[in-house]
């Protein structure tokens, strides 16, 4: 599997856009062939500022606040996942356990790396 990933940033927040693509679909795209019968099942997260800066902030050449507490933000996760190919299928507990993990582990990882205390 490859991970194809998009990121943005500016004052306004981030947004991280990312897909799981098997190897052999990538190759044949890379190699000229319709990328319609790729399956893209688009993932990602948002972060957001609480909207509580006031006009007295300086930002610096990146968009970045200069000498700012921070106030807190807004995370707003979002998964496409293909639990069952079988258009009659029901949720098992097991894929509802599996997606609440993935989800809750996402959630951790993201904090960590942004150094929120839990």
């Amino acid at each position: 599997m490859l991970i194809l990933q998009e990121t943005w940033n500016d004052v306004s927040g981030a947004l991280v856009v990312y897909a799981p693509v098997d190897i052999p679909s990538m190759n044949t795209v890379m190699s000229g062939g319709d990328s319609a019968y790729v399956a893209l099942l688009p993932s990602g997260f948002s972060i957001l500022p609480d909207g509580s800066s006031s006009s007295s902030d300086q930002f610096d050449t990146d968009g970045g606040l200069v000498n700012q507490e921070s106030k807190g933000c807004l995370l707003t996760v979002g998964f496409q996942i293909l639990v069952n190919s079988l258009p009659t299928a029901k949720l098992n507990v097991e894929s509802v356990e599996t997606v609440n993990n993935l989800i809750a582990c996402t959630i951790h990882k993201i904090r960590a790396a942004l150094r929120i205390p839990a």
